[in-house]
């Protein structure tokens, strides 16, 4: 069944040309983290805007957080997946919150904390009215993955603004395996899907993507304001 895309606040012809002065990268001078919640009702309650980041257990997540806030230890980088448990919130120049989610597809937990982590994760990208938009990270290095494409399809039908963020760019020596790779991801989700949202190319050790990325959350947060 096909679906079309849920654009992440995309209203691209009509406002490119007003926002190009907008667009320069923005300045992360302060960020704060702010606190682990277990539930939606939980998180704070300021209206901030929001964006959500998710992926495979050790799809880079923490790397790339730390990398987007040009800080080394700000989200904690385990060598064992499954470390993120709660919703983790860090608020960006007191304008906005990075949030980070649990990963999906680890196996070794136990299937009540599985769904916990489910269910709270379900709770937040259903009810938070500040979520912009969820980056979802998947790793370059391999082919597509059943828990990624089905991830992608659940937002579909939760109705969640979603962009992709494909991590470790840097891992792998041919470069042409990095992109048959994600050519086949892509190939994937046109299975299900009409078009694909926006992509985003990184690598959190050579900080590829930081400035597409943030430029495209200063646009969204531009035209949140609206």
């Amino acid at each position: 069944m096909n679906r079309s895309v849920i654009a992440a606040s995309k209203k691209e012809n009509a406002e490119n040309e007003v926002n190009i002065l907008i667009f320069a990268i923005m300045d992360i001078k302060e960020t704060v983290f702010v606190g682990s919640f277990p539930s939606e009702h939980q998180c704070p309650k300021d209206g901030l805007p929001e964006f959500a980041f998710i992926g495979r257990s050790n799809v880079g997540k923490s790397s790339l957080i730390n990398m987007l806030c040009g800080r080394k230890n700000l989200a904690h980088i385990s060598s064992k997946p499954g470390k993120t448990q709660m919703l983790n919130y860090y608020k960006i120049n007191h304008e906005w919150y990075i949030v980070d989610l649990p990963g999906y597809g680890y196996a070794k937990i136990s299937k009540k904390k599985r769904q916990e982590w489910e269910r709270m994760m379900h709770n937040y990208l259903m009810h938070r009215v500040t979520l912009q938009c969820a980056f979802v990270l998947i790793d370059a290095n391999v082919p597509p993955q059943p828990s990624d494409i089905e991830f992608i399809n659940s937002l579909g039908e939760m109705r969640v603004p979603f962009v992709i963020a494909y991590t470790k760019l840097d891992r792998l020596k041919d470069e042409e395996a990095c992109k048959q790779n994600i050519g086949l991801i892509q190939q994937e989700l046109l299975q299900y899907w009409n078009e694909l949202p926006q992509q985003f190319e990184t690598s959190a050790e050579r900080g590829w993507g930081r400035t597409e990325i943030l430029k495209f959350i200063e646009k969204v947060n531009t035209q949140t304001l609206k």
